[in-house]
Order: structure tokens, then C-alpha cells, then sequence
């Protein structure tokens, strides 16, 4: 039997220690329901130190444990935080980092869902290793563990013990996966038929949206941004755009890319991409106008580079979310 040890932290997602639950549960009903032995004993772990409760710490149905009682666990899993500061999550949850050491260093594997990498990363584990978090994470995931070969695009990643899902739905992938390494093919197809869960999506890219906050203290780069955002539909280049700002291209390019992250040729692509999913999204225009309408006049250049960065051709983008 499997221990499979379920992490309440400080700021967990609800929705997320449930779909948890209810998928390892349910296989774990169907092995009693064919009298046989449930592969996995779920035990559920917090830290009581931060924790206020009254009465008995008793989370639906499950008596929790202390991460301080020295239990070692086969499978850890690490929820997604909410919505809110993921730093001040990581503050609230410092005391964890050890105990998940701990569990890693005795041999149990760590899985964290969505933005729960954050943690895991913050143990030092993933120094070199490949992982994953939201799509819309992966800027702050990378400058707060450059040193981990993150992969954005993808929905799950596994090196050695240690694996990671992507956002909200990838974390039913993560837990295939994961049935799959215990169980068997034959019990992760039936997860995944009860579910309703496509198991071949291996791309989280097409559920990213580009946004690059322009609360910052540099003048020129702000000014640059809001240039290229008015301007991204026409098909000039980004020297046309940028050239009333009172500053060298290449201080500007320097500046913009120190703030954003990236050039502001990539800006503007992004940009560019950005409009052209929500005119497929919204808009029954055809192909030509789309590409035409996001700044684009070399429909060859559109498909290769929105392909690239969205991981799905704009046909394809439009038949899955077109809202019409």
C-alpha cells in the first residue's frame, strides 16, 4: 500500500486538496468494491504550529497529523496556494520546507499541482531540475528559481522524485500520471473516462495570457509599452514605433528588457498574439483579416509564430475557443 501523504499548507486552494481527494478516493473504491487491497492509505498533514482549531483537527473525515511526528510518506502531494501573494504563502509555510526535505531525503516522491511548485521549489529540490507551474506563474517561478529548468509549455514534468503539474486542470494530468506509475494503464484510462479528463494533452501554453504590468518607475519603458500597444496593428517595425521616445535604441531596448523581462520586439509579438487569440476567440473574421488586424501582412510569418507561441496552429486555436 501506497502512503500517500496529502499537504494542507497556509493558503492552500480548496478546490485543489479536493480534486486531490476525490480522484484517489474514487480509485481507491473501486479496489474495494472487486475485494481487493486499496492501493493507497491517505493521510492528511499539517503544520500545527500555525494552525488555529478547536477541538479535534479533523478535515473530512481524516484525523490530520503533525509534520513533526516523523511519519515518512511513499507520495507527498503539495496543493496549489490561492489567488494571493505567493511570497507571503512561502512566509507562512517556511516550517514545511523542512519536513518535505525530510520526506524527499527518506525516499518519498513530491508532486506539487499549479502553483504549490513555488513551494517545492523554495526546498532547493529542483535546483537543476525539470519542472513546471500556471502558465501565468512562470515569470515570477523563474526569477525566484533561476537555477530550475522550468518547462512553461508543459502540462506535467517528472525528474526522479520529483513532479509538477501545471495550472487548475493539469493537475488531473499529474495525478494520471501518477495512477498510472501505481496502478497501471488500465486504472488511469478509467480515472480518465470517469473524469472526463483528455489524456494526451501534454501543451498548456494555449491557456496563457500575456500580460506585463506597466506599475514600474522607468518613464521610457512604460511610454514604449503603451506606444506598442496602440500601435501593435499596424505592420510598421518596432523602431517605427518606439522612435519618438527621447532615448537611444539601445538604451531603451537595454531598459525595457531589465524591467519586462523580455525585448521589445517580443513585446510587440506578443502583443500581436495576444489580440489575434481574442479576435479568433470573439469574431467570426476570416483568417486573412485576422492576421491582417493584429499587424501581421506575411501570413506565413503569423501561423509559424503564433504556433510557437501559443503551441497550437490559429485554426485549431479557434475550434477550441471560439465562444460564438
Amino acid at each position: 500500500m501506497i502512503k500517500l501523504g496529502i499537504l494542507l499548507t497556509q493558503q492552500y486552494r480548496l478546490l485543489s486538496i479536493a480534486a486531490i481527494l476525490d480522484v484517489f478516493e474514487t480509485v481507491n473504491r473501486w479496489y474495494r468494491e472487486e475485494g481487493k487491497t486499496v492501493p493507497f492509505d491517505i493521510r492528511l498533514f499539517y503544520n500545527e504550529k500555525t494552525w488555529s482549531l478547536q477541538g479535534d483537527a479533523v478535515f473530512h473525515g481524516y484525523q490530520l497529523e503533525s509534520v513533526h511526528n516523523g511519519s515518512v510518506q511513499d507520495l507527498v502531494m503539495i496543493p496549489s496556494f490561492v489567488n494571493e501573494s505567493v511570497g507571503h504563502a512561502l512566509c507562512t509555510n517556511q516550517e514545511i520546507l523542512v519536513w518535505l526535505k525530510h520526506q524527499y531525503a527518506a525516499g518519498a516522491g513530491l508532486a506539487s499541482f499549479c502553483t504549490g511548485a513555488f513551494l517545492l521549489g523554495a526546498t532547493g529540490l529542483l535546483s537543476g531540475k525539470l519542472a513546471t507551474t500556471h502558465v501565468d506563474a512562470c515569470k515570477d517561478f523563474s526569477f525566484a528559481f533561476p537555477d530550475v529548468n522550468l518547462q512553461p509549455d508543459k502540462t506535467v514534468t517528472q525528474d526522479g522524485r520529483l513532479y509538477t503539474s501545471g495550472g487548475a486542470t493539469s493537475s488531473f494530468h499529474l495525478m494520471l500520471h501518477l495512477i498510472q506509475q501505481y496502478c497501471g494503464k488500465i486504472v488511469a484510462v478509467k480515472v480518465a473516462k470517469v473524469f472526463s479528463i483528455d489524456m494526451d494533452r501534454a501543451n498548456q501554453s494555449y491557456f496563457s495570457t500575456f500580460q506585463i504590468s506597466q506599475q514600474h518607475n522607468d518613464e521610457l519603458v512604460a511610454m514604449a509599452q503603451q506606444k506598442i500597444e496602440m500601435a501593435y496593428h499596424n505592420t510598421g517595425t518596432i523602431e517605427e514605433m518606439i522612435k519618438d521616445i527621447p532615448a537611444s535604441r539601445r538604451n531603451i531596448v537595454r531598459r525595457f528588457k531589465q524591467v519586462t523581462g523580455i525585448t521589445p520586439i517580443a513585446y510587440l509579438q506578443h502583443t500581436r498574439i495576444e489580440a489575434a487569440k481574442k479576435l479568433l476567440e470573439q469574431t467570426t473574421d476570416q483568417m486573412t483579416e485576422v492576421i491582417f488586424k493584429s499587424g501581421y501582412n506575411d501570413p506565413k510569418a503569423f501561423r509559424k509564430v503564433f504556433r510557437k507561441t501559443v503551441g497550437m496552429t490559429p485554426t485549431e486555436y479557434r475550434g477550441k475557443f471560439y465562444a460564438g
